[in-house]
C-alpha cells in the first residue's frame, strides 16, 4: 500500500510502498477513504512531541471501511464504515481507566503516534477505539470531526455552563465547535490572529457574534474562554477578558511556554484548565450529538501524496476549515 511516512522529525514526509497490515486480536483492518490534518500532527512532524515511533504513518482523524478483522474482532461487520480518533489504546487497568477517566491513562497510545495512522490506504485499529460514522456526513466532512470535533467538544464540556463563551483560534476544532455552542444558546465571541480579516469574517459567518484580534478585548467579559491556538501567550489574553469566576479552557495538546503574568488577572477566581486527548464516552457523545445541530464541516481536499503541502498551508494559517487527505482522486483544493 502508499502511505506518506515519517522518517525523521523535522523532514518532510515521504511516499513509501510498505505491506498491507495484518489486524491482530480485536483489531479490524480499515481501507481508508479519507484523514483530516490535525495540528497535533504538525507537533508530531516538527519534533513538539517528541516520543513518535519511528518511521511512522501519521493522522488520526479517520475515515474508512472495515475489509478484515481479527480474532474476537466482533463489533462492526466488514464493509462497516468507521472512525478511528487519537486515542489508540488504553490498559483499561489503571485507576484513570477505572474511574472514566482514559483519556490520563499512563501506558495510553495513540493513533499516527505509536500506532501507525491515516495518512495511507490502510491502517488497522483497536475495534473499542473506533466508532460508527452518521450517515449524513461524507468521508471527507466526517474526518475532521474525529479530532477537531472530539477535542473541541471536550474543551466546551470544560467550560461547563458558561453564557459567554470566547474563541481564540478559529480554525478547524472551532469552526466546529462553535456551532454546537451557538445551538446551544451561547454568546460567542471569536478571536484570530490581529488584522486577519478574513479568518474574522469566516468566524462571523459561523457563529453570528463578534470576531477581533487577539490583543483586543470582546465587548463585555466573557464566562469562558477556550484556546485553540498552541500559543502560550494568548493564557494571559484570555485571562485578561475573562469575569470573575471564569475558565480559561487549554484545547490543545501542545502548547508553547505561558509567559508570566500578574495575579492579579487570575485573581477572584478564575481558573486555568488544559484538555488532555479525550474519552470514548466524548466520541460517542459528540458524534450522536454533531447530526442534531447539524454541524457543518468545511474542508479543503488534498490528493494523499500532498500531504505535506496540506501540512504547510496549516502551519502558515492558509486554511479556513479543515485539510483532508483521500485516498480516492479528488479536485485539488
Amino acid at each position: 500500500m502508499q502511505v506518506m511516512q515519517l522518517r525523521a522529525q523535522r523532514q518532510p514526509l515521504r511516499l513509501a510502498d510498505i505491506p498491507v497490515p495484518a489486524p491482530g486480536p480485536h483489531q479490524v483492518l480499515v481501507r481508508v477513504a479519507a484523514c483530516a490534518v490535525c495540528r497535533t500532527d504538525l507537533h508530531v512532524v516538527d519534533g513538539d512531541l517528541t516520543e513518535p515511533k519511528l518511521p511512522l504513518v501519521p493522522g488520526h482523524e479517520i475515515v474508512g471501511r472495515v475489509v478484515a478483522r481479527g480474532e474476537g474482532a466482533t463489533k462492526f461487520p466488514l464493509g462497516a464504515r468507521v472512525g478511528i480518533p487519537w486515542l489508540g489504546w488504553t490498559c483499561g487497568e489503571c485507576e484513570y481507566c477505572r474511574s472514566g477517566r482514559e483519556n490520563l491513562c499512563e501506558r495510553a497510545r495513540f493513533t499516527g503516534y505509536q500506532i501507525d495512522g491515516g495518512y495511507g490506504e490502510y491502517t488497522v485499529a483497536d475495534e473499542r477505539f473506533c466508532f460508527a460514522i452518521p450517515g449524513r456526513y461524507s468521508d471527507q466532512d466526517a474526518a475532521p470531526l474525529l479530532c477537531a470535533g472530539l477535542i473541541g467538544y471536550r474543551t466546551l464540556r470544560m467550560a461547563g455552563d458558561a453564557r459567554r463563551i470566547g474563541i481564540y483560534g478559529f480554525g478547524a476544532a472551532a469552526h466546529i465547535i462553535a456551532q454546537v455552542a451557538r445551538w446551544q444558546g451561547r454568546a460567542l465571541y471569536s478571536f484570530t490572529r490581529p488584522g486577519d480579516t478574513a479568518a474574522q469574517d469566516f468566524a462571523r459567518a459561523i457563529t453570528g457574534g463578534w470576531a477581533g484580534g487577539s490583543d483586543e478585548m470582546p465587548p463585555e467579559k466573557l464566562d469562558a474562554a477556550l484556546i485553540f491556538a498552541p500559543v502560550g501567550a494568548l493564557v494571559p489574553a484570555a485571562l485578561r477578558a475573562t469575569a470573575p469566576g471564569g475558565v480559561v479552557v487549554c484545547g490543545g495538546i501542545h502548547m508553547s511556554d505561558i509567559p508570566s503574568f500578574p495575579y492579579e488577572w487570575l485573581w477572584r477566581e478564575r481558573a486555568i484548565r488544559s484538555v488532555a486527548n479525550l474519552t470514548r464516552r466524548d466520541a460517542e457523545e459528540f458524534l450522536a450529538l454533531a447530526p442534531q445541530v447539524p454541524v457543518r464541516v468545511a474542508t479543503v481536499p488534498y490528493r494523499l501524496e500532498r500531504a505535506n503541502e496540506a501540512l504547510a498551508d496549516l502551519r502558515q494559517g492558509r486554511l479556513s476549515g479543515a485539510a483532508v487527505l483521500l485516498t480516492t482522486p479528488v479536485t485539488d483544493g
